[in-house]
């Protein structure tokens, strides 16, 4: 005897039962789409019913009980053979059937008829957000692109540099670790830093909204970290600027204690003498620190390309700061519209 179906709220858990059903007779196969790469479980069991914990953003109901459609649902009753989400990844191949949850619900399937036939479930999170990585010397221009593309594309913006300087802030253990090592101008260790980009990383909004890393990895070390905790871009983006611009860039900049604000006394200068009387520089902004960040930036960034040369895009930093977001905006516009056609 079936018995009905429930869907009640969840903040990021689906919680499913896998169930056997049989497959109906009349359902025609409909092309579909890769399922996300995040695909949390794959079992098949005949027979059976057991419950499984997957990461899901959230589902809607459909019925199919041979007479339902993806683009036209029927009711989700007693007869009801299998539930799917809307904007599904959705086949029919004999008795098998891919599901996509979208959305953050919990699916509670309860008895159904136990037959010979296995429903055979492939549960993802929702359609991969996007995922990218922009790297450059100091001064090359992440934080401005980087603001171009959030505005644009809704990303999370993740600066490496933010959050270790977050750490320094603190007084904490790592922060005081970190700051030595900036002092130098040489990298901070992997080890530092690692943990607290995987932990941002792995925050909802992150995995959500995607996420545009700013300044990491900046090494091959980094780099195969990130790759070993399951972190792959879909871009990898190169700003490249000449090395003369960039000493005056980063000469030239100053911070704003009291609004965190970022100006240059050449080309953004401070609007008020009053502003400008309290402008500070940091640490390592000065021309002997930056050449050595420099020698160390191009040391490691070949080793990084290295490991991203299928999807990096590199992108000249010496036009106007829109000449250069036209250049990453046609990119990202292109990497879209090919998913649509997938």
């Amino acid at each position: 005897m079936d018995e009905g179906l429930l869907l009640s709220q969840s903040p990021s858990i689906v919680d499913c039962q896998s169930y056997t059903t049989t497959a109906p007779t009349n359902f025609q196969e409909y092309p579909t789409k890769p399922l996300d790469k995040r695909v949390t479980f794959v079992k098949q069991r005949k027979n059976k019913t057991e419950k499984w914990l997957l990461q899901a953003p959230a589902i809607s109901t459909w019925g199919v009980n041979g007479k339902g459609t993806p683009e036209q649902p029927c009711s989700s009753s007693k007869s009801s053979q299998i539930l799917f989400s809307s904007n599904l990844s959705f086949c029919y191949s004999n008795i098998r059937y891919c599901l996509s949850l979208r959305s953050h619900q919990t699916l509670l399937s309860t008895r159904f008829n136990e037959t010979k036939n296995s429903a055979f479930v492939v549960a993802s999170a929702k359609a991969d957000p996007l995922k990218i990585m922009i790297s450059g010397a100091p001064a090359s221009g992440k934080g401005t692109q980087c603001e171009l593309i959030t505005k644009k594309y809704g990303l999370v913006h993740i600066a490496a540099g933010d959050l270790l300087r977050a750490e320094i802030a603190s007084g904490s253990e790592n922060g005081k670790r970190a700051k030595e090592y900036m002092e130098k101008g040489q990298l901070v260790p992997n080890e530092i830093v690692v943990m607290m980009v995987k932990e941002r990383l792995l925050l909802p909004d992150s995995q959500e909204n995607g996420w545009l890393l700013d300044g990491y990895p900046r090494s091959l070390l980094q780099a195969t970290a990130l790759k070993e905790f399951g972190f792959q871009p879909d871009l990898f983006i190169l700003l490249e600027v000449n090395e003369e611009i960039l000493v005056e860039r980063v000469v030239g900049r100053r911070l704003d204690p009291v609004t965190g604000k970022i100006y240059h006394l050449k080309y953004s200068p401070p609007e008020t003498e009053e502003i400008a009387a309290r402008l500070t520089q940091r640490f390592d902004d000065t021309e002997e620190k930056v050449k050595l960040r420099l020698q160390t930036h191009h040391q490691n960034v070949e080793a990084v390309l290295l490991m991203y040369e299928d999807i990096t895009l590199k992108v000249n930093g010496n036009v106007p700061k829109e000449d250069v977001f036209a250049q990453i905006d046609g990119a990202l516009t292109k990497l879209l519209e090919d998913r649509k056609l997938i």
